[in-house]
């Protein structure tokens, strides 16, 4: 057994003891519900009796330093606030690590899609998602700012290029990423700021009622309006085709209007930043994918990789300032050394 295995036994030896003193009793199932892409855990918890009316509880193992568990409390009552249905926080001991939730289910959206169901789940998370927006207020979260922006575009070049495909980019290819990272993010900061939720897609979605349930949002911020509507349509584990997408992007900027929401008259202008925030994301997205295979041992992430980059490539091919991006990471897929997992 290796120290990191008795780590997370020791944990789970905690989280029992923490949960039993919580519920006030030791008779309940603890059983693994889910893990995400951080160093948190999530158990479903059964009572042998309903507890406070729950059949079904989570609890979440965040264990610190690596995890903080105050964000994930305060994004719950933002969402709350907004009429969103989000886990409630039942009990916790955010210094250790430990949170108590009411739980959403197991039928991810991404587990319930499929043409017939899509519209109505689709208008659903949009209609949240709209909601959300509408809550905004200043000082309430951290501001994905320039420098979270620039970041997360650091992700492909270190991550992706770098340790992933092993390729060291030439002089002239850096100055070409820089530039193309400038002016991606000339277009992400001139974005409308509302509430982003930063993960909004198929995963974290839940069928739920009221439906969705919304999870993964502890890494919530102030940022670009377009960012989770294309979190929504451009996700990295479904796709769905261009027409569609489009579709389902005019329904949602026609309600956002209709809300108040500061989006423009013009939905080409509006479109045109949601490309522009997808190849954002969708270069983020790559790094932290190589990066969970390379650094920790999640080498499953990688078959999502494909769908990533189509998104990428199609959005650079269709603006003649991504010209040069596009060829760049033609370039560097073509003489790429993908290092195995």
């Amino acid at each position: 057994m290796t120290a990191a295995t008795d780590t997370a036994d020791v944990r789970r030896d905690e989280l029992s003891a923490w949960t039993a003193a919580t519920l006030g009793t030791g008779a309940f199932a603890l059983a693994p519900a889910s893990a995400d892409a951080s160093f948190r855990r999530y158990f479903r918890i059964t009572p042998d009796l309903p507890w406070q009316g729950h059949a079904t509880l989570i609890v979440m193992d965040a264990p610190p330093p690596m995890e903080d568990c105050r964000p994930f409390v305060h994004v719950a009552g933002l969402l709350a606030g907004a009429g969103l249905h989000a886990p409630a926080v039942l009990a916790g001991d955010p210094a250790r690590g430990f949170l108590l939730l009411t739980d959403l289910g197991a039928r991810t959206y991404l587990a319930e899609l499929d043409a017939k169901s899509a519209p109505a789940l689709y208008a659903d998370a949009t209609g949240a998602l709209i909601r959300w927006q509408k809550a905004t207020r200043a000082g309430a979260l951290p501001p994905y700012d320039e420098a979270l922006l620039a970041r997360e575009l650091a992700l492909f070049r270190d991550w992706y290029v770098g340790r992933h495909l092993g390729v060291a980019l030439a002089p002239a290819q850096e100055q070409t990423l820089a530039r193309a990272f400038r002016l991606i993010l000339d277009n992400n900061l001139a974005q409308p700021r509302v509430f982003v939720h930063r993960d909004y897609h198929s995963r974290n979605l839940m069928l739920a009622d009221p439906n969705p349930g919304i999870l993964d949002f502890q890494d919530a911020v102030i940022g670009p309006i377009t960012y989770d509507l294309v979190s929504l349509l451009r996700d990295a584990y479904v796709a769905w085709d261009e027409e569609q997408q489009i579709d389902w992007a005019v329904r949602y900027w026609e309600r956002a209007r209709a809300a108040g929401l500061p989006v423009g008259a013009d939905f080409g202008a509006f479109w045109r930043d949601f490309e522009w925030m997808g190849v954002q994301r969708q270069l983020k997205v790559l790094g932290i994918f190589a990066r969970l295979c390379h650094r920790d041992g999640k080498a499953a992430y990688l078959a999502d990789m494909p769908r990533v980059m189509g998104y990428l490539r199609a959005a650079c091919a269709r603006y003649r300032a991504l010209g040069p991006l596009a060829t760049l990471i033609a370039e560097i897929e073509g003489g790429a050394r993908a290092e195995a997992p």
